[in-house]
């Protein structure tokens, strides 16, 4: 039996980080990967890249052999499947004793009325998809074979992996399956070239679909790959050092002319622990029509992305069965997500209704849910919900740490913030549970409108919340609860703290760009012959950069980077709260010691290092302290104490002695009229139960200095 050869990447993959990534979709019997510290270098990930691909080469090289084998069945075709120029003349033979053998070239399987074919090689001009079966007095004997021969007439030489698709004249798909001959032609040697003409890696029958909201209305379109066998079933096989798997996505970036936003946000989410897919960059060639693959057909530079699934190569846990009905094993393990207004079904309701709860929630995998396992998700999502809202929130036993891996879930705000992703925690925010696990955020998924690129909701701004954006009707509060938390703030800042040091420093993150680019030079070139869009101002709906130049997008992306995370630092470094416990949701900050009452209301209070407290009657007291300030700019927080009171609703004002403005807040609304600034309480967090404690914060300008209010009231 001919069996294809595949030529080793494993020089190149070592070489290049880029070509293939090496991020393991990490998922132990609590789904929980290991808390990692600073992270590794680009350097040293670009080094287990190598060790990595050279580990599975060979057992990527037995599963590309089955999969010949699977397709090929039992006929032997004298040239493999693979690409040409001009014409190719196919011959078959089988080992089939006393058989005859039969084929079609319009993708069907043969039948006793197919073509006979009688020993004369078959030629053909135009892609074909070549099927033949071995017939033993009329009866189908031995397994069907299959071969695809694609036409083209290109002769470019590229530096990055081709994915060549063909349609057979099909045309563009909608939203349902089409047919598609799929090939990949690795360069060779390591650091070389390849070509159209050159002897696939792989190739395989696949079908394909549009995918994607906004993007699927772009000419660079995104699709979703389908590998498959001779009955049209998954073929699960590994694709440019990436593990076997039969579902795959092609992300074409078009808003993000960087080309490695959604890259670089893997990148940075695997290095700090969390999940995100694999990935290769790949030139695709896409030919619709019924002519020889030309030219006109080069699609550009995409993405090949592992698609997110409760499988043993991506998210790997345990397997729900329509008999898991009771506990443990109805307790996963579950893949769910928010899709704002494009939830599709089964979508998880919020038990007791959506007033005061969350929609728009999508069950990921597995796509069907019996009625039990429905209810009991949802249940238990709303105890979660529910804990959020208690009066010791942070409490290990009764609050939110007793649902969720609390670092997963400051990780993927980091991850958002960092980035500004327009859609950040509505859109694509996947959360998964394991078995007997707790709730875990991600994988990632979808950051191309990020890094200063989108233009709604405030995401263009290189300072600002992005979980303070608001859209209606709302999806969840989830992550403005968590921030509003002061144990959970504190564990927000310190993790950032921590990833300054390594995976987040400035060094390397500019490095891990560095890393990401090298590669794509001459392919991104290529890109925007095809796609000449730099200097548009607007991609679809989408306002983006208008640097000429490829260079200049990356520079762009950088110096967004470098105002983001001095931002960030100003919210996050400088102001961690001190002192209190973390248990039960209570802390004094470091600055609520009391003040002076009179009658309700405060009319004086301390005013030391730049903070200022003040109370009510009623044992409650705010605390204000400027957390952070750089030349004209400041960030400033107000936490509120309950110890013998409660509050059902709040508000906190202030007079500034100087001359600052506000500029922005979060997790209340705030107002100033002259010097006087009036905060009261968001929707969801109005009441501060006896021991309990709720903050917010807010942006300022000033000129001069900046002093703390003299007195500051809570009512």
């Amino acid at each position: 039996m001919l069996r294809r050869k595949r030529t080793s990447t494993v020089a190149a993959l070592a070489a290049v980080l880029v070509i293939v990534m090496t991020g393991i979709w990490a998922a132990g019997a609590a789904g929980a990967p290991a808390a990692p510290g600073p992270g590794p270098s680009p350097e040293a990930a670009d080094g287990a890249a190598g060790a990595e691909a050279e580990a599975g080469a060979e057992a990527d090289a037995e599963a590309l052999a089955a999969g010949d084998a699977e397709l090929t069945g039992d006929i032997v075709f004298s040239v493999p499947s693979g690409t040409f120029r001009g014409e190719v003349s196919v011959g078959l033979s089988t080992a089939v004793s006393g058989a005859q053998i039969r084929y079609t070239t319009d993708g069907t399987l043969p039948t006793a009325g197919s073509p006979l074919y009688g020993g004369t090689p078959l030629r053909f001009t135009t892609t074909t998809q070549l099927r033949a079966q071995a017939f033993v007095n009329g009866t189908p004997s031995g397994d069907p074979g299959t071969a695809m021969y694609i036409a083209h007439n290109v002769s470019t030489s590229h530096d990055l992996p081709l994915l060549v698709m063909d349609a057979y004249g099909g045309g563009k798909p909608d939203r349902e399956y089409a047919d598609v001959a799929t090939m990949v032609m690795e360069p060779q040697p390591a650091g070389g070239t390849t070509s159209l003409s050159a002897a696939p890696a792989l190739a395989t029958r696949a079908g394909f679909h549009l995918r994607g909201q906004s993007s699927s209305t772009f000419e660079k379109a995104p699709y979703r790959l389908e590998l498959r066998d001779n009955e049209d079933d998954d073929l699960d096989l590994p694709v440019l050092g990436m593990p076997a798997e039969a579902d795959w996505v092609l992300r074409g970036p078009f808003s993000d002319k960087t080309l490695i936003h959604d890259a670089f946000v893997y990148d940075l989410g695997r290095a700090m622990g969390m999940q995100a897919p694999r990935y290769a960059f790949v030139e695709l060639y896409l030919n619709l029509d019924g002519q020889p693959m030309g030219t006109d057909d080069y699609q550009g530079v995409y993405m090949l992305v592992e698609t997110i699934k409760n499988q043993k190569n991506r998210l790997d846990l345990k397997s729900l069965d329509e008999d898991d009905t009771t506990l443990p094993a109805i307790s996963g393990g579950y893949i769910f997500k928010f899709e704002w207004m494009a939830a599709e079904e089964p979508i998880l309701d919020c038990p007791g209704g959506t007033a005061d709860c969350w929609q728009y929630l999508e069950v990921h995998d597995p796509d069907e849910l019996n009625t039990q396992q429905r209810t009991w998700l949802a249940q238990h999502l709303r105890e979660f919900h529910t804990a959020l809202r208690g009066s010791r929130p942070s409490d290990p036993q009764t609050g939110y740490p007793a649902y969720i891996d609390v670092q997963s879930f400051a990780d993927q705000i980091i991850i958002n913030e960092l980035s500004r992703e327009m859609d950040s925690y509505i859109r694509s925010q996947y959360f998964y549970k394991d078995r007997e696990g707790k709730i875990f955020a991600g994988p990632l998924w979808d950051y191309d409108l990020a890094f200063g690129v989108g233009g709604f909701f405030n995401n263009q701004q290189t300072q600002g919340w992005q979980y303070e954006q608001t859209r209606q009707p709302a999806a969840h509060d989830w992550f403005t609860r968590l921030t509003a938390d002061p144990a959970f703030d504190r564990t927000l800042r310190a993790r950032w703290q921590e990833l300054r040091q390594g995976v987040l420093s400035d060094q390397q993150l500019g490095a891990r760009i560095d890393a990401l680019t090298r590669p794509l030079v001459n392919a991104a070139q290529r890109n925007f012959q095809k796609w000449p869009n730099l200097t548009s101002p607007t991609v679809g709906f989408f306002m983006t950069p208008t640097a000429s130049t490829w260079q200049g997008q990356i520079q762009h992306m950088r110096n967004w980077l470098t105002e983001r995370t001095a931002w960030l630092d100003s919210a996050w470094q400088g102001g961690t709260t001190t002192g209190g416990t973390t248990d039960g949701g209570t802390s004094n900050g470091g600055t609520t010691n009391g003040g002076t009452t009179n009658g309700g209301s405060t009319t004086g209070g301390t005013s030391t290092g730049g903070s200022t407290t003040g109370g009510t009657g009623n044992g409650c007291s705010a605390a204000y302290r400027n957390a952070n300030e750089w030349p004209g700019g400041f960030t400033g927080e107000v936490v509120i104490s309950c110890s013998g009171g409660s509050l059902g609703g709040w508000t906190v004002s202030w007079t500034w002695p100087g001359s600052q403005q506000l500029t922005q807040s979060w997790n209340a609304t705030c107002s100033q009229s002259g010097t006087t600034v009036t905060c009261t309480n968001a929707q969801w967090n109005g009441n501060v139960t006896d021991g309990g404690q709720v903050s917010f914060g807010f942006n300022g300008t000033f000129s001069g200095s900046n002093p703390a209010p003299t007195a500051i009231t809570v009512r």
